[in-house]
Formats: C-alpha cells, structure tokens, sequence
C-alpha cells in the first residue's frame, strides 16, 4: 500500500506571529477561518484541503514551506482585490504555459512571513 489513492488534506504554512498571519490570510486573502488552537495554531479552509497557519515551537528549525497555489476562476479579478488590500505582488498575472485548448496563469507573491503564494488560473486559451 502507498500514497497513490491519497489526497492531500492539510498543508502547514510556518509563521513567526500568528495574529499577523491570521489576519492576513482571513482578513486580506479572505480564507475561511476555522479555528484557533492556541497558542500557536490557526486553520482555514481552502477547498478541500485544509491549511494549517502555525508558530513553530522554540525547539523546531524556522524554515520555509513550499509555495502554496490557490487556484481561482478569474485570476485578473482575484489579483485586483488582494492588489487592492496590499498583497504585493512579485508581477502581474502572466501566462506561465500554453496548450492547444488552454492557458495557465501564475501571480505569485508573499506573506508577511516570507512564504511563497501564487495565484493560479488554467483558462481556454484566447483566440
């Protein structure tokens, strides 16, 4: 038995001050906002997966996660709300691959902890 009939249901994203990160993924990204489980653990819901906000404890290494991609239907709408309550953004919207039928849109950027985010969109390609 492996993991290959698995889904992934819950990603930890490690931050130093949990008030400054609930904040911003609840109130700036507008995640649903779950739970707290102080003192250092807040959860959201992202789809069917569930993201796990939290201070490491003292004795565990401060690194970084791997970029979380939320995916989104309109990635120009999503980006100008989040533009709009001062995500900043490494770049605009841009096609990041093409096939015959679609385009895949990137929009990548921060958290006040130095995680990587991106917006993505997989669109029917313009004509």
């Amino acid at each position: 038995m492996d993991l290959s009939d698995s889904t992934v249901a819950q990603l930890l994203i490690p931050v130093e001050d949990l008030d400054r990160a609930v904040a911003f993924y609840r109130d700036t990204l507008g995640l649903r906002f779950l739970f707290t489980a102080p003192p250092q653990m807040s959860f959201f819901q992202v789809g069917g997966v569930r993201l796990l906000v939290g201070v490491p404890a003292a004795d565990q290494p401060r690194q970084r996660g791997s970029q979380v991609y939320f995916q989104v239907a309109d990635i120009h709408d999503v980006f100008r709300t989040l533009a709009g309550r001062g995500v900043k953004f490494a770049v605009s919207p841009h096609v990041v691959h093409r096939t015959a039928t679609t385009e895949l849109w990137l929009a990548e950027f921060r958290d006040p902890d130095g995680n990587g985010l991106a917006l993505m969109s997989e669109t029917p390609k313009r004509a």
